[in-house]
């Protein structure tokens, strides 16, 4: 009986907070992966071109398919919570700062460096999997395309895309996922997402079992909503 009413004195007593932290966890997932897809689709589309010819536009092509690989190879190979600190700790501060000044005099703020810094790190995987599901389609559907007078970029939006689509639902999915509770971590620079109040929560009441139990359902409550939606909308692409 106790725990069920430290549970629901947390809750009474700090349901502002918990809102509150849950609110911006949402909205710095939600700009984060619609800047992630963008990064995605335009790495994915970049590095799915080839460049067999050789030709000035070829090369231009090869440079930043060079470029976007490193990148990717940046990214996959550091921990997010290190590619958090250098970024805000370090990158604004003595690059970004100087420059938005003069727009903005406080400086950039924790929860736009959030979303900034979720955006790059899903951004690269969402690049491969773009990159995956557009290169899974078969080439004579490419060629057959070319063959009836679409020219390539016509011939990539509606007839590659669509069907690369579908086969990348469940990877999307996951990344989505992978990147809401990735926000977690954003604590570290100051945000006040669900975890970091949680946290402020905890140390106040000294209760941390109750805390972190409350925290981690209203996580689980809300990817259970986005793996239903998700489900729906792939029921819907495979009748389609």
């Amino acid at each position: 009986m106790d725990f069920i009413k430290n549970v629901v004195d947390i809750v009474v007593h700090n349901h502002k907070e918990l809102l509150s932290g849950l609110q911006l966890t949402l909205i710095i997932t939600f700009f984060s992966l619609i800047f992630s897809t963008l990064i995605g689709i335009g790495i994915g589309y970049l590095r799915s071109l080839t460049t067999k010819q050789k030709s000035f536009y070829n090369s231009l092509i090869k440079f930043f398919q060079f470029l976007a690989k490193e990148y990717i190879g940046i990214i996959r190979g550091t921990p997010l919570i290190v590619q958090a600190f250098f970024f805000y700790l370090a990158l604004v501060p003595l690059a970004i700062n100087p420059l938005i000044k003069i727009w903005f005099p406080s400086g950039m703020g924790p929860e736009v460096a959030g979303v900034i810094i979720i955006s790059l790190n899903a951004g690269a995987y969402m690049a491969e999997i773009f990159r995956g599901g557009i290169q899974a389609i078969d080439k004579g559907q490419m060629e057959a395309a070319r063959s009836l007078g679409l020219p390539y970029k016509h011939a990539m939006r509606k007839v590659i895309l669509p069907q690369a689509v579908k086969n990348m639902i469940p990877a999307i999915l996951n990344q989505f996922i992978i990147s809401l509770k990735d926000t977690s971590l954003l604590t570290i620079i100051g945000v006040p997402e669900l975890t970091g109040n949680g946290k402020t929560i905890s140390v106040e009441n000294y209760k941390y079992f109750e805390t972190y139990l409350i925290i981690g359902i209203m996580y689980y409550v809300i990817i259970k909503l986005l793996t239903f939606v998700f489900s729906k909308i792939e029921e819907k692409l495979n009748v389609w």
